[in-house]
């Protein structure tokens, strides 16, 4: 590329590009609607699987926080023996903590919790039914079955109780989302691609002989190509916008009916990612926009 020519592109200015790349837009005023709609609609639908597993993935952090575990010790264990079942419950791989509680202790919690009606449980204050325990944090609530079973097989554990159904739930529930996540984004993406690909082959089909004639005289290939891009880029990032804005919609929705009586869910607010998601839809339709219009502009041009 020569010197004149980079002058001359440098000298058309960032102006002039926008302007031929908006005016195709508007020269193929359908297509250019159809392809907005339907990056908005892959790009939505992918966020919201992607907003749900991760707040699927924030309850499991949540889980993996709380005390999930506990084991009760057998009767016929007395307290020394039962203390020292500590090292053994703490020396498995997957426990973060284990702090033992006594039953006279447990007696204590019970009675706190029923509050003026305590008076009726204090006759089995001298013949205590509870058993003493430990109350167990996991590292990776991923492998609870797996650590509820190491900890059975500890001789003088006669019992546990946990959540381990809950969290085997949304372990699997996660590994779905994530699973349709990554598909979504692979084939939405695809189509949004193509999508634009198509809308710019339009537009450049429209303005071939124009296009033969620029060659001719000599412009470069980036003379003729950023304004391509640029109706690429802006189809891209208005469905990036739409598709935020309806997505919010959508979330707000889906929170509100997860959340009305009991919640299944502890959804956080849109309005707590607004900002990350706004800028990772952008980011996308950038992608999108780019990708779509330089893969149809090589084509044409044979670069």
């Amino acid at each position: 590329m020569s010197r004149d020519k980079k002058a001359g592109d440098r000298k058309a200015g960032f102006g002039y590009f926008l302007k031929e790349g908006f005016s195709g837009i508007f020269v193929h005023g359908f297509t250019s609607f159809a392809a907005v709609t339907v990056i908005a609609a892959c790009l939505m639908i992918t966020g919201i699987f992607s907003l749900v597993a991760y707040n699927i993935d924030l309850q499991i952090r949540k889980l993996a926080g709380e005390s999930e575990i506990v084991v009760y010790i057998d009767d016929s264990v007395e307290r020394t023996e039962a203390i020292a079942l500590g090292a053994k419950i703490r020396a498995i791989d997957n426990i973060k903590s284990a702090s033992f509680v006594t039953k006279e202790q447990l007696f204590e919690d019970y009675l706190e919790s029923l509050g003026d009606e305590a008076y009726v449980m204090e006759e089995l204050r001298e013949d205590n039914p509870l058993r003493d325990s430990y109350q167990i944090f996991m590292k990776d609530p991923a492998l609870h079955r797996e650590t509820v079973e190491a900890l059975e097989k500890i001789s003088g554990i006669a019992s546990s109780s946990s959540s381990q159904e809950v969290s085997e739930r949304l372990i699997q529930i996660r590994r779905v989302t994530t699973v349709i996540s990554y598909t979504l984004i692979a084939l939405l993406g695809g189509v949004s691609v193509f999508i634009i690909a198509n809308t710019v082959k339009l537009a450049m089909l429209a303005r071939r002989e124009e296009i033969a004639v620029m060659k001719m005289v000599g412009a470069t290939n980036h003379f003729i190509r950023a304004p391509f891009v640029v109706e690429g880029v802006v189809l891209g990032m208005c469905g990036a916008l739409l598709a935020f804005f309806v997505q919010w919609g959508v979330y707000q929705r889906i929170t509100g009916e997860l959340t009305k009586g009991t919640a299944i869910l502890d959804m956080i607010p849109f309005a707590t990612v607004w900002k990350p998601v706004l800028l990772l839809m952008l980011c996308a339709g950038l992608v999108l926009g780019v990708g779509g219009s330089v893969l149809t502009i090589r084509k044409f041009l044979k670069v």
